[in-house]
């Protein structure tokens, strides 16, 4: 284990608010500690269920994480997702009070989950919040995706760490390993590329600037993931994309933590079109983990979301925009949210 991994606070609870994902379904089978998208928009004052009060789902992610440990409380954005109406939007519906969040983590420099970074960063300050915003220095090279035709597609640039600067955050652009927030969350470095099957996405291609040629980016080594201990449960384990592959993420996680267990695996898996091949080995990689609870979302694929609940029953269940969770052995916290 790590000297900063070893610093990791366990702390008393972990509510965690699905702010951008690409799933609606306010219906979606959920677990016994999750409360609803309908629940929550009228507890943030909605008089009727309508369009307008419901949230929008869209491609990318984005969650709000809130941790207390002896009455000590941090709140936290965990990505943003893809651009500032539906972002906005939907922090209003849930009633978010983005003023009061500390730090933003980004997990890698992909449009989806940046996008909407300059307009969080604008609510945080236009109510009163200071906010640090974690980066690393690959997430800024320029992306594209290459089609099955062969031709090569440019994706939006991700917001630089002088703009973000600009609309008033502190950037720490930094690809080592952190604590933050008095050591409630664990912000991963590099993550290691172990397992035989894990080889990323071909179609995935970079360049540091306009005049260089695009280069093969299957890997994504910017790619970073989150990670809480909630006392008596477990680790708690966020990874936006997995692009790293999950089981390589699981792998460090364990390797950096190795007396606690694995207790929820929350976001995208990456098992969606090119990836559906390695969902099979995916699941088999998993089972030692004997993770109690994969809450998948995003990119995950529904490929991926059959194959693992049929491996895991309800072990597995699909993330969904607009849904709370909260992590506490002491039930009495699921009802303060």
């Amino acid at each position: 284990m790590t000297d900063i991994s070893q610093s990791l606070v366990p702390i008393d609870s972990l509510t965690v608010d699905i702010i951008t994902d690409d799933v609606s379904d306010a219906y979606v089978s959920k677990t016994l500690f999750a409360v609803s998208e309908f629940t929550n928009i009228v507890r943030a004052g909605a008089k009727v269920i309508s369009g307008e009060t419901l949230l929008c789902a869209n491609l990318g992610f984005g969650l709000r994480l809130i941790s207390s440990a002896g009455g000590v409380r941090h709140t936290l954005l965990f990505d943003t997702g893809p651009e500032r109406g539906i972002f906005i939007r939907n922090c209003a519906n849930l009633g978010i009070r983005l003023g009061e969040v500390e730090s933003i983590a980004v997990t890698h420099g992909h449009w989806d989950h940046m996008g909407a970074l300059p307009a969080a960063i604008d609510a945080i300050v236009k109510q009163g919040g200071r906010v640090t915003v974690h980066v690393n220095p690959g997430m800024f090279n320029e992306r594209a995706v290459r089609l099955r035709s062969g031709t090569i597609v440019p994706v939006q640039n991700v917001p630089s760490p002088t703009e973000l600067e600009k609309h008033g955050a502190t950037v720490v652009n930094n690809p080592a390993e952190q604590l933050l927030l008095e050591g409630h969350f664990y912000y991963s470095g590099e993550i290691p590329r172990v397992s035989s099957f894990e080889k990323g996405r071909i179609d995935h291609l970079c360049r540091t600037g306009p005049e260089a040629a695009w280069e093969p980016d299957p890997l994504l080594m910017d790619e970073r993931m989150l990670v809480v201990h909630v006392r008596q449960l477990g680790l708690i384990v966020f990874s936006a994309c997995s692009h790293a592959g999950i089981v390589n993420v699981c792998t460090a996680v364990r390797n950096l933590f190795p007396n606690i267990p694995i207790y929820s695996v929350m976001g995208g898996l990456h098992l969606g079109g090119v990836m559906e091949a390695i969902i099979p080995e995916t699941v088999e990689g998993l089972r030692p983990f004997k993770i109690k609870y994969i809450i998948a979302g995003h990119c995950t694929g529904w490929r991926a979301l059959h194959a693992l609940a049929d491996a895991f029953g309800s072990s597995v269940s699909q993330s969904a925009v607009g849904t709370t969770y909260t992590f506490a052995l002491d039930e009495r916290h699921y009802l303060d949210l």
